[in-house]
């Protein structure tokens, strides 16, 4: 019997209904599932899990600890604890923006205080500099500008500031997180992707002043849809999620990344409606079946490296991928055809056209219309 582990926090609806969907559909194979259960890990404590589903251990660190043991012993963990532990927001945009993909203008900005038990002086700080060139930074970005943490999520310490006066008041308030200052998006539309196993992609309909989903399957044209999907499958692919969202604000008929590092997607049914709970379910409990019967822990890591034109190590040279990623010879080949495929595909993207200005205000979303289905049907990878 290959057991599936669910790892999560306060949830309601989606663990039970996960673990019932993976039972159903995983019988005929032997899968099953169930909530991991941890009471102290032991250093030879072999594999309980084929396959791992994490939702919870950006929080607990424990967690994270024990999903980096149970990887050592050949689990299957989505996501990727070791990617996930070491990667940013702002990483994700410089990596995005090499790719080709739409991207607001984002500024990396020095922490406005630290942690009460770190000992942080201004000796410490003398690779500051001082001070800081804020209009020159909000020149750069445009006002309104968008100040928010470099990692981090669920709409926390996200502030609009038009002025420099209004940038310094929320930068008061940020200590101690590490922000970004970015371009604000003008959007007439936006779209929140859930994503499974890299290139499933649900393009879904979703009005981000009141926090809601809405069911509309025309709410994009073929064309913006298309690239949306594609899009979302390269930031995957580049970074590695196999469960994440991905957000998109359609400007001038250009989708720009938002947000895509968010690999502990919000899946209760009360917020993403019934019609996408039901989805949810069923994708990621075929996810899960699929990796326990096939899945290798190498296909888990991120190929930005190789997809940005880095060197990757080999095991021919012995030089270690800058991402640590198992390169078996087999795999290695896969990766490089996988990374031609993609950028092929991003040359045929269609061309960004010029910014527009940024708008004091974003207008409401159109009523009623949430996602077309990808154009194709990708298989989960």
């Amino acid at each position: 019997m290959k057991k599936v582990g669910l790892l999560c926090g306060r949830e309601f609806s989606f663990p039970p209904a996960f673990i019932e969907r993976v039972k159903a559909l995983g019988a005929k194979d032997g899968v099953t599932a169930e909530f991991v259960k941890l009471g102290g890990t032991r250093m030879d404590e072999p594999a309980k899990y084929r396959v791992i589903v994490d939702r919870i251990s950006h929080e607990v660190e424990y967690y994270r600890g024990y999903l980096k043991h149970a990887v050592l012993q050949g689990t299957y963990v989505i996501n990727n604890p070791f990617w996930w532990t070491a990667d940013d927001k702002y990483f994700n945009y410089s990596v995005a923006a090499k790719l080709g993909l739409a991207i607001p203008k984002t500024v990396l900005l020095p922490q406005k205080g630290y942690p009460k038990d770190v000992d942080i002086n201004a000796e410490s700080l003398h690779n500051l500099e001082y001070p800081i060139d804020w209009d020159g930074l909000l020149d750069y970005v445009g006002r309104p500008a968008i100040l928010k943490p470099y990692s981090g999520g669920g709409w926390k310490h996200v502030y609009k500031v038009h002025t420099k006066e209004e940038l310094w008041a929320a930068y008061d308030q940020t200590s101690p997180y590490c922000m970004t200052l970015q371009e604000f998006i003008n959007f007439t539309q936006y779209v929140r992707c859930f994503t499974f196993g890299k290139t499933d992609i649900l393009p879904v309909h979703y009005d981000p002043k009141d926090r809601r989903y809405v069911v509309d399957h025309k709410y994009l044209s073929a064309e913006i849809g298309e690239r949306v999907v594609k899009d979302a499958q390269t930031i995957n692919l580049a970074l590695g999620y196999e469960m994440n969202t991905i957000e998109f604000a359609i400007q001038d008929g250009v989708p720009y990344a938002i947000d895509f590092l968010n690999p502990a997607p919000d899946f209760e049914r009360d917020r993403i409606t019934e019609f996408y709970f039901e989805q949810v379910v069923d994708k990621m409990a075929r996810l899960v079946i699929d990796r326990a019967l096939a899945g290798e822990a190498s296909n888990s890591w991120p190929r930005w490296e190789e997809m940005v034109g880095i060197k990757a190590g080999t095991q021919e040279d012995s030089i270690a991928g800058f991402t640590g990623a198992p390169k078996p010879k087999t795999q290695a080949a896969a990766a490089h055809s996988q990374s031609a495929s993609v950028q092929t595909a991003q040359k045929s993207s269609v061309a960004k056209p010029p910014r527009a200005p940024a708008a004091p205000d974003p207008p409401a979303a159109p009523a009623s219309t949430p996602p077309p289905t990808s154009p194709t049907k990708p298989k989960i990878k």
